[in-house]
């Protein structure tokens, strides 16, 4: 069975690239949300085997949402996704509990690596 993921980004072409290199890869995507309030209530419903979160984001930050979903599951697996020059928020982010971050603009490559790596951890 292919693993599931929530694809968490405000900007819908954000999701729409992230699902489209997940989906080409056998992923399943099942759901996406557009700020960390909907995160965290997709993956109560849901319960994926992973979640892309932006970390810039209206309503609740990726941070934020992070910490709210490993109350929720200490095992959530969470890939950061950032732009350049965000590292101190990344670093905020994995002390939060996420399991890597990958960098916009994206590499497929680079992302489906990530992925697979948060997915072993």
């Amino acid at each position: 069975m292919a693993p599931t993921v929530l694809i968490v980004d405000d900007a819908l072409f954000m999701r729409m690239m992230i699902r489209d290199i997940l989906s080409k890869d056998g992923f399943e995507v099942i759901g996406e949300a557009e700020n960390g309030v909907e995160a965290v209530e997709r993956y109560k419903e849901m319960r994926p085997d992973l979640v892309t979160m932006d970390i810039v984001m209206p309503e609740m930050d990726g941070i934020e949402a992070v910490r709210q979903i490993m109350k929720i599951d200490p095992n959530a697996k969470i890939l950061m996704c950032s732009a350049m020059g965000q590292q101190p928020l990344v670093v905020e982010a994995l002390e939060a509990g996420a399991k890597d971050f990958i960098i916009k603009p994206f590499q497929p490559s680079k992302v489906i690596e990530a992925v697979e790596k948060a997915l072993k951890s």
